[in-house]
């Protein structure tokens, strides 16, 4: 039975909020590489009618239409996370490093209580509904890995490399051998399939580097989709890049749900201390227009607490 690892992010472009990458497994019988088809009766998209079954999809269509509710209850149930605090929920997703550079963050509240949308409740029984679905159609997720950026690292890769795209980059490297790890109680094929990043096609050099034991060879590379073959390993990786890979893949699609689940919880932190500080001010997604008008108000409040700029504004 072959894994198909999905990764995508969420908060590329905000000049507020951390960048939150995501690797989400899942494991398919051969035949069904999206896993739409299998889990058909147990899963629906966002265009599909409300019928009981457990919403997973591109967090664009689920976040503006069904809210954090909706984000929650389907990360929480198909990836088991259910720990009562946010602190568990990092613990249990982030990759090494990612809890301490949260931990220097001053807006993170790891205590807070969890779920903090949707109810314990709902998500039990989704997670009771799934399971048992997943069970028969022999599938199952695995692990999830998320690489979790706030402003002042975001702004130190950027000062090193001169390019956010390197934040990117180097978040995929960390996460595709995060994944495998998750996985190495086996050594069933892999697909690795990804967003493309920037519209690019060229893709070798930079799962050279997540594979630096491997021999990566270039299958396709085309606007379509950039496909790689990974040589030398002890299982069959493949790894692709493809625009709207999250219409193509259920674990793509779960792992967009994952990103934007996390950063909103973030967020939702990241409001509520500059709330506390400038009584009144109206909170921010963090993306470009509203970000200047929420950075201009906070200003006089991070000079008082002694945050310099980097601390709170991506600078690209």
């Amino acid at each position: 039975m072959p894994w198909v690892v999905g990764i995508d992010e969420a908060g590329y472009g905000p000049n507020l909020g951390p960048l939150v990458q995501a690797a989400v497994p899942l494991r398919l019988p051969a035949g069904d590489p999206s896993g739409w088809e299998v889990l058909k009766s147990h899963v629906r998209r966002a265009h599909e009618k409300d019928d009981g079954r457990l919403l997973i999809d591109d967090s664009k269509k689920v976040y503006p239409r069904d809210g954090l509710g909706a984000l929650e209850r389907g990360v929480r149930a198909a990836l088991i996370l259910l720990d009562p605090t946010v602190g568990d929920l990092f613990r249990k997703t982030a990759l090494p490093g990612v809890r301490e550079e949260l931990a220097a963050e001053s807006w993170h509240d790891p205590a807070e209580l969890a779920p903090v949308a949707a109810t314990h409740e709902t998500v039990l029984a989704a997670f009771t509904a799934l399971s048992v679905g997943l069970g028969a159609a022999g599938a199952g997720f695995g692990p999830a890995v998320a690489s979790v950026v706030p402003a002042p690292r975001f702004n130190r890769i950027c000062d090193k490399f001169g390019s956010k795209g390197a934040v990117l980059a180097r978040g995929l490297v960390e996460l595709i051998p995060a994944a495998l790890d998750a996985m190495k109680q086996d050594r069933e094929p892999v697909v690795i399939l990804c967003d493309k990043q920037g519209g690019r096609n060229y893709y070798a050099a930079l799962v050279q580097q997540a594979f630096p034991d491997g021999w990566v060879v270039a299958e396709r590379e085309s606007a379509a989709e950039s496909r790689y073959r990974v040589e030398q390993l002890d299982r069959t990786v493949t790894v692709a890049f493809r625009p709207r890979a999250d219409g193509d893949s259920v674990a793509v699609a779960l792992a967009s749900m994952l990103c934007k689940y996390l950063r909103e919880v973030c967020m939702r932190q990241f409001n509520r201390f500059w709330a506390t500080h400038v009584p009144g001010i109206m909170p921010t997604a963090g993306y470009p227009g509203d970000a200047r008008r929420f950075y201009a108000e906070i200003r006089p409040a991070m000079t008082k607490l002694g945050f310099s700029e980097d601390q709170v504004w991506r600078k690209r």
